[in-house]
C-alpha cells in the first residue's frame, strides 16, 4: 500500500504539463477569502485521530509538507488543509462525512487538481479528500455500451481500457491523461471532441454519492431511457462537489469510431477563420473544430509537423471521424468546401496517425505554453454563439489593444467555446489592475452576445463574484435552496459557486 507521501507526490508527477503548478504560488493571489465566508475553527486531535481510525493512519496527512501538496490547482491560487485523507471506498466517505457532520468541519473532494477555477481548494480549510485511491474500473458491459468506474479512475486510463474492446468514451478535455473521470463529472468537462459528442453529462447514466451528513444515493439508471422521479444525476453533474461526494459513475458508451482524418486549416487573417466555423458546420458535423490565434500558433510553432508558411495568423483543427467511406466522403465534401475559401492559405492533411497526434499535441500544449508570455494569466473558458465568434475574436483583440494586455484566443470553436487567455505579470499594479478589468469586460461582452461565462472549467473561487451578472436573481435563490437542502452546515465544498 503507497505511503502517504506516495499519495502526495501524485498531483507533482502532473507538474510539466501544467507549468504554472509548478511555480511559487504568488501572495499576491493566494488570500483571498470568498465574500461573507468565515474560517471553520481548527480541527482538534481527537477528531484527527477518528479520521485515521476511519482510513487507516497511512492515508491521512497532517505534515506541512503533505498538506502543501494539496493547497493548490491549476487556478495558481493556494490555501491550505488542516489534512489530506485517502477513501477507499463509499463506506468510508459515508463514515468521513457523519463525522464531519457531527464535528461541523469542511470537506473538499479532490481529484487531481487540474481545475482552473480554484474548485478543490479548501478556502475555509477542513479536510480534503483526495480520491485518488477510488480508482477502479468496476464495469464494462460490452454487450449494453455500459461501463462503471470509481472516480479517482484517469481519464486517458479509462478510454484506453474500452478501446481495447471495440468501445468509445467520447469527453476529452485536454488534460485527459492526469484528470479523472470524477473531477470531469464534479465540473462537466467537456473538450474538443464536444461539437460532435457532446460533454460529459451527455455519458452519465448514473451515480452513486455521499450526502453531507453520510447518507449514500444512487441516481439514474443503466438503460438508455428512464425518467422515474427527479434527475438528480443531471443535477449532481457539474456541481463541483458542493452537493455530494460521488463514489461511483455509470457511463453510456459509443462504439469506436473505424477511422478519422484530421486536417490542418492555415489562414492569413483570424477574421477569415472565424467566419468560415458557422458556415462549415452549415454543412458538416466535424469531431473537432478547434481555433488558435496568431499568438497561440507562435507558442507551439516548433511543436507543429512542419513549419508555417509566412503571415499565418489563424488555424483550424478539424478532424473527421466515422466509418472509412464516410470519413473519405466528408474528407471530399470538405476539399469542395474549402476551394476559393477567402484568407485560406493551406490545407494540410496528416498523412499518419503520429503526424495527427503531433498536431493535437501541439494543441493541447497551448494553455501550459503560455507562460512563455507571462508569468500568469487569467485563463477564462467563455462560450457565444457560435456565430457570434467572430464579434468575440474582435473584443478580445480591441480588449488588448485598449489595455495594452497580450491576450490570446484558442479553443473549442465547434461549439463556441474559446479559452480566451489574459496574460500579465503580478509583480506590475497596472497589469493586474488592466487584467482584472479586461476579464469584467469580457463577461460582460460575452453575456451580452447571448453566451455564457464557462463552459467546462466550473464557477469555483474565481468566477464566483460574476455568476449575478448571467443567472438572474429568483434562479440564484433556487439554487441556494437546493445547496441547502444537500448540505444545510454548508460543509462540503463551502466557498464555491455563490459569494
Amino acid at each position: 500500500m503507497p505511503s502517504p507521501i506516495a499519495y502526495c507526490l501524485l498531483p507533482i508527477a502532473n507538474l510539466k504539463s501544467f507549468p504554472r503548478l509548478g511555480k511559487q504560488v504568488d501572495k499576491n493571489i493566494s488570500s483571498p477569502a470568498p465574500v461573507g465566508w468565515v474560517e471553520s475553527a481548527p480541527m482538534k486531535r481527537d477528531t484527527l485521530k477518528k479520521l485515521a481510525a476511519i482510513v487507516g493512519a497511512e492515508h491521512l496527512i497532517t505534515t506541512a509538507e503533505g498538506l502543501l501538496c494539496y493547497s493548490y490547482d491549476g487556478s495558481g491560487l493556494e490555501y491550505p488543509p488542516e489534512a489530506v485523507i485517502f477513501p477507499g471506498n463509499t463506506g468510508e466517505v459515508s463514515a468521513i462525512m457523519q463525522l464531519a457532520t457531527a464535528k461541523d468541519f469542511p470537506v473538499v473532494p479532490r481529484g487531481a487538481g487540474t481545475g482552473m477555477t480554484g474548485g478543490a481548494l479548501p478556502v475555509a480549510g477542513g479536510v480534503v479528500m483526495a480520491m485518488s485511491r477510488c480508482n477502479r474500473i468496476l464495469e464494462i458491459d460490452t454487450a449494453n455500451q455500459v461501463a462503471v468506474a470509481e472516480p479517482g479512475v484517469i481519464t486517458g486510463d479509462f478510454q484506453r481500457e474500452v478501446a481495447r474492446l471495440g468501445l468509445f468514451y467520447p469527453p476529452d478535455p485536454a488534460s485527459h491523461q492526469f484528470c479523472t473521470l470524477g473531477g470531469n463529472v464534479a465540473e462537466c468537462a467537456g473538450g474538443p471532441r464536444a461539437v460532435k459528442y457532446g460533454v460529459t453529462r451527455d455519458y452519465i447514466l448514473g451515480l452513486t454519492a455521499v450526502l453531507a451528513d453520510g447518507r449514500i444515493i444512487h441516481t439514474g439508471v443503466r438503460t438508455a431511457k428512464g425518467v422515474a422521479g427527479y434527475d438528480l444525476t443531471r443535477l449532481l453533474v457539474g456541481s463541483e462537489g458542493t452537493l455530494a461526494i460521488i463514489t461511483s459513475i455509470t457511463v453510456r458508451l459509443l462504439p469506436q469510431p473505424a477511422a478519422r482524418a484530421t486536417f490542418q486549416l492555415l489562414f492569413s487573417e483570424l477574421p477569415a477563420a472565424t467566419t468560415l466555423v458557422s458556415r462549415l458546420l452549415n454543412r458538416m458535423t466535424p469531431c473537432t473544430l478547434e481555433l488558435m490565434d496568431r499568438t497561440a500558433l507562435q507558442i507551439v510553432a516548433d511543436q507543429l509537423p512542419a513549419p508555417l508558411p509566412t503571415g499565418t495568423a489563424a488555424l483550424l483543427l478539424i478532424e473527421l471521424d466515422g466509418d472509412r467511406e464516410v470519413v473519405e466522403l466528408q474528407a471530399e465534401r470538405l476539399g469542395d468546401f474549402l476551394a476559393n475559401q477567402e484568407g485560406l492559405l493551406e490545407v494540410r492533411r496528416a498523412a499518419t496517425g503520429p503526424e495527427a497526434e503531433q498536431l493535437w499535441a501541439a494543441r493541447r500544449a497551448i494553455s501550459p505554453a503560455t507562460f512563455k508570455l507571462k508569468p500568469h494569466k487569467i485563463g477564462e473558458d467563455v462560450v457565444v454563439p457560435r456565430s457570434k465568434i467572430p464579434e468575440l475574436v474582435a473584443f478580445t483583440e480591441s480588449l488588448a489593444a485598449k489595455h495594452e494586455l497580450i491576450i490570446l484566443s484558442f479553443g473549442h470553436a465547434g461549439d463556441g467555446n474559446l479559452h480566451v487567455n489574459i496574460m500579465l505579470d503580478r509583480k506590475i499594479p497596472r497589469e493586474i489592475e488592466a487584467a482584472e478589468t479586461a476579464t469584467g469586460e469580457l463577461f460582460a461582452q460575452v453575456i451580452a452576445l447571448g453566451g455564457t461565462i464557462t463552459g467546462e472549467h466550473g464557477v469555483g473561487l474565481t468566477k464566483s463574484t460574476f455568476l449575478g451578472q448571467e443567472i438572474d436573481g429568483p434562479t440564484l435563490e433556487i439554487m441556494r435552496a437546493v445547496k441547502k437542502t444537500f448540505d444545510p452546515q454548508n460543509i462540503l465544498n463551502p466557498g464555491k459557486i455563490f459569494t
